[in-house]
């Protein structure tokens, strides 16, 4: 199996050629995330000397400073290098979700040409954390998957459609739960579909550390001067932030921000730690990982659909086999706001919603 991998790249260009070197960027990522130069050079095992070399030819080239130097506390970046970081972080976390859908499509492409008509095994997923590990997992273990990463609405849809063999999606639990259901319903089959269950996460708002604007409810979004970042209208983060703003009886007009959208929970919260928006609606994960202070609102269930006749497929067994792992699940644990407990179980429609009050249609 060959493996197809893009990254995002960027850099700053100027009138007369000169590029800010690519190290660079990743360089002053590296002070922002281990708190000063030398503490980079030591765990990356780069030479300081260089390092110092790249700060000053930045340096030399945006014709400001790039590190606040103090005797004794070592080095920290200035709001020009910081602004530099966070760009860097924010294309990494828009572009990287697409980019490796491109990618597995690239990597199919290759093996039906290649590896004589090689059977893969296409997933279409809303992107979240565990199914990141079980994407990878599955990868390391000789899987050929053809992933695409989609909003919980159009993957669902792409496995009704005869797209794809597996969907994932979310749903909120409690008071939300039965009308988020019935917003699946018509791609739902009673007799036919299957949901695998993955984990339970959070969702919340993600805000500044030490949360500034006192942004504690969904109706501080409308507080004046606080600036929201949203998610696609296909996602099932913002179905249930819709679901949130009907329950409150708040205008979405009265949010600003509402109608600026980012495809990734990364996405979200990288938008916010860089001070391009005050909040953001999504799951814990991402928000710890970027340092920011998080409010729970909510604990949803994410669901891998498929067949009731696939279930027995290679491909679907492979799937099984990873999600009852128990080092997989401990992988899923460690995650913040992730829980495993029933992680690989397989459940009816009416055996996972038992309570809903809306019938699929046949």
């Amino acid at each position: 199996m060959h493996k197809v991998s893009i990254k995002p790249q960027w850099t700053i260009s100027y009138a007369e050629g000169q590029n800010l070197s690519h190290r660079l960027l990743e360089l002053l990522a590296d002070v922002q995330e281990h708190g000063s130069l030398l503490g980079s050079c030591k765990i990356t095992g780069g030479s300081y000397r260089h390092a110092w070399n790249l700060i000053r030819q930045g340096e030399a080239q945006l014709g400001m400073p790039l590190l606040n130097m103090a005797r004794g506390k070592g080095s920290s970046l200035t709001p020009v290098a910081e602004k530099i970081v966070w760009s860097g972080r924010r294309i990494s976390a828009r572009l990287t979700p697409m980019l490796e859908t491109l990618a597995s499509e690239l990597e199919g492409e290759l093996s039906q040409v290649m590896s004589a008509g090689k059977d893969s095994f296409k997933v279409h997923v809303s992107h979240g954390f565990a199914v990141e590990k079980l994407i990878e997992a599955l990868a390391a273990n000789g899987s050929h998957i053809e992933r695409k990463y989609m909003g919980s609405q159009e993957s669902v849809a792409s496995l009704h459609e005869g797209h794809c063999e597996l969907a994932g999606f979310h749903i909120p639990q409690g008071e939300f739960e039965a009308l988020a259901f019935a917003h699946y319903v018509q791609w739902l089959n009673p007799k036919k579909s299957r949901l695998i269950h993955v984990a339970t996460r959070r969702q919340g708002l993600m805000v500044a550390a030490g949360n500034p604007l006192k942004i504690d409810s969904i109706a501080d979004l409308t507080k004046p001067g606080v600036r929201f970042i949203n998610r696609q209208p296909s996602s099932g983060t913002h179905f249930l932030l819709d679901c949130f703003l009907k329950k409150a009886k708040i205008d979405p007009a009265k949010i600003s921000g509402f109608n600026q959208s980012e495809f990734t929970h990364a996405a979200i919260a990288a938008y916010v730690a860089s001070g391009m928006a005050d909040v953001g609606l999504g799951v814990e994960t991402p928000s710890r990982r970027f340092k920011l202070d998080f409010v729970p609102l909510a604990t949803e269930r994410y669901f891998l659909l498929c067949n009731k006749d696939d279930l027995l497929s290679p491909h679907l067994q492979a799937v099984l086999r990873v999600l009852n792992d128990p080092a997989f699940q401990k992988s899923v644990n460690d995650l913040p706001g992730y829980c495993a407990d029933h992680c690989g179980q397989v459940q009816t429609l009416k055996e996972a919603f038992p309570s809903s009050l809306v019938t699929p249609r046949k």
